[in-house]
């Protein structure tokens, strides 16, 4: 691995925070991070999976507030964001050529933490995107202790009637090579960077809001725009299959806004409730990013959080460490 740029000026992280180039089987450039390095008498290590459009630096503060409970912490650009390799002419576009490209970058993020040091045992903390990512690597035996989840994309908010029309647009694009276009009513423009606070769908804490927007500001290669036609469609797909499936035999807790707009509540709440000993927690008045909510919120989570991680710890089962 060599170095790879990390912002520090616009990341808010941990001293010691560095980022660092992998190149994965299938040949695609990833941008990995060490984002929180381990404390004295670490807990263990936070493998943290992002959303869509989302990159390391954005995570800074909560590697800050895990490494303070006691927890090193490892994130990853996915293929087609952040820094790491993009994958269509069109840069803006969010894009891999099969959702389950994601799981060999799960790999490379497994195996970066293993090669960095960072304490076992391991957790998995997964938001929007990385949560059905997330979900996906825990079925296929990611090992973790246990698993949270803020607002997990296990569908996408869409009204019902336009989830055909999806589908129609997907397989017609797709016959005509065009599945790599973005999907109707998107474009290259970047939620963040353009929209105005009010009725936003991300947070209520104009503070962190702008923040968000001035790291787009700083660093304008991070922006990402709208998803193409193949993307939402293998979302969706890998969505219905995914909460169909048996959860895993895995510690779970769960968090979502009750004003969540971006993925689908019901699909969290009804597999949630069959998630043998799974907690799943709905914050009054909250948005979709329950990490950059706000203090009291991110605070509320980031405690719950260590608290899960910690009821996991060999120690706390009864087994020795």
């Amino acid at each position: 691995m060599e170095a790879a740029p990390f912002h520090h000026d616009i990341a808010a992280a941990p001293d010691g925070a560095a980022a660092f180039w992998f190149r994965t089987v299938d040949g695609v450039r990833l941008r990995l991070g060490r984002l929180a390095p381990a404390p004295q008498n670490a807990l263990g290590t936070v493998l943290l999976f992002p959303g869509r459009t989302e990159f390391l630096e954005k995570y800074g503060p909560a590697a800050t507030e895990l490494q303070a409970r006691g927890f090193a912490c490892a994130s990853i650009d996915w293929r087609g964001q952040g820094l790491s390799d993009r994958l269509l002419d069109d840069p803006a576009t969010g894009h891999v050529a099969a959702f389950a490209d994601y799981q060999i970058d799960v790999a490379a993020l497994l195996d970066f933490a293993q090669v960095e040091g960072l304490p076992a045992p391991y957790f998995l903390l997964a938001h929007s995107m990385g949560g059905a990512i997330g979900l996906r690597a825990l079925h296929d035996a990611l090992p973790v202790a246990a698993a949270a989840f803020s607002a997990p994309m296990w569908d996408v908010a869409l009204p019902a009637n336009s989830r055909p029309l999806v589908h129609m647009i997907a397989l017609t694009a797709r016959t005509f090579g065009q599945g790599n276009r973005y999907m109707p009513s998107t474009d290259s423009t970047s939620y963040v960077r353009e929209a105005p606070f009010a009725n936003n769908t991300l947070t209520t804490d104009p503070e962190m809001f702008a923040w968000m927007q001035r790291q787009l500001a700083a660093a304008p290669g991070f922006a990402l725009g709208g998803p193409s036609i193949d993307w939402l469609d293998d979302a969706l797909r890998e969505g219905r299959v995914l909460t169909r499936m048996k959860p895993p035999d895995l510690p779970c807790l769960t968090w979502m806004g009750s004003n969540e707009r971006i993925v689908g509540k019901e699909a969290i709440r009804r597999l949630m409730g069959r998630w043998p000993g799974g907690v799943l927690t709905e914050v009054p008045g909250a948005e979709h990013e329950l990490m950059m909510e706000v203090p009291a919120t991110r605070i509320a989570f980031f405690d719950a959080c260590a608290s899960h991680f910690a009821a996991a710890l060999p120690s706390a089962t009864g087994e020795p460490r």
